[in-house]
């Protein structure tokens, strides 16, 4: 792409989701972004500190898409279900969307979960959207009685490190290796065996 006017911080950042989706972070150089969007380097420090205010710009495009791909899923959710496991499948849909865009999008995942001390300029949520979403989830299945509110406190930490380390497997570890179909179910019982630990009072299938 080429700039020619209006928003250059948008038109490097969208060059940067571009070439970080098949490249990951480390396709995101400063001289590389502004080349290809027609400026000179100068240009793009009127908007970015350094590099490294560019690539946690980029890295939290890649965590809205992310938290896109998670929202998909929650929204695909049969609406008969009753509370419990309407709220059940809300937590798998995060857990599911979470591995799916990794093994889907490996370069905007590798972005998504940089781990960021600050976050862009401009961000104003305490949390990442799809940590948010995942938040939601457990606070929803509480509210649904499906989850003792005894046991909600940390619940997160125990689903969102199950959950990407089964990621990181299929991405980067020995998982990346087996067929989708595989991985798949592999996937389904990875969430499903860590909400049933969470000590949740009914675990369908949904």
């Amino acid at each position: 792409m080429s700039y020619h006017h209006g928003d250059l911080r948008a038109a490097l950042v969208a060059e940067g989701l571009r070439v970080a989706r098949t490249g990951g972070a480390a396709a995101l150089g400063m001289r590389e972004l502004t080349r290809a969007v027609g400026v000179t380097p100068n240009a793009a420090y009127r908007h970015f500190a350094d590099r490294r205010a560019l690539v946690l710009a980029v890295a939290s495009e890649a965590q809205d898409l992310l938290a896109e791909a998670m929202r998909d899923r929650i929204a695909a959710i049969d609406p008969a279900l009753s509370p419990v496991p309407a709220a059940i499948a809300q937590l798998r849909a995060v857990g599911l969307g979470y591995i799916h865009f990794a093994r889907a999008e490996r370069g905007w995942f590798e972005l998504a979960v940089l781990t960021q001390d600050d976050g862009p300029p401009g961000t104003t949520d305490p949390f990442p959207a799809p940590f948010a979403l995942l938040l939601d989830a457990l606070d929803a299945l509480v509210a649904a009685k499906g989850l003792p509110a005894a046991r909600r406190p940390h619940a997160e930490w125990a689903c969102w490190s199950t959950v990407h380390g089964f990621a990181d497997l299929t991405t980067r570890g020995p998982l990346r290796h087996h067929d989708a179909a595989t991985v798949d179910a592999l996937a389904s019982y990875v969430v499903d065996t860590v909400i049933h630990g969470l000590g949740t009072t009914q675990l369908e299938d949904s």
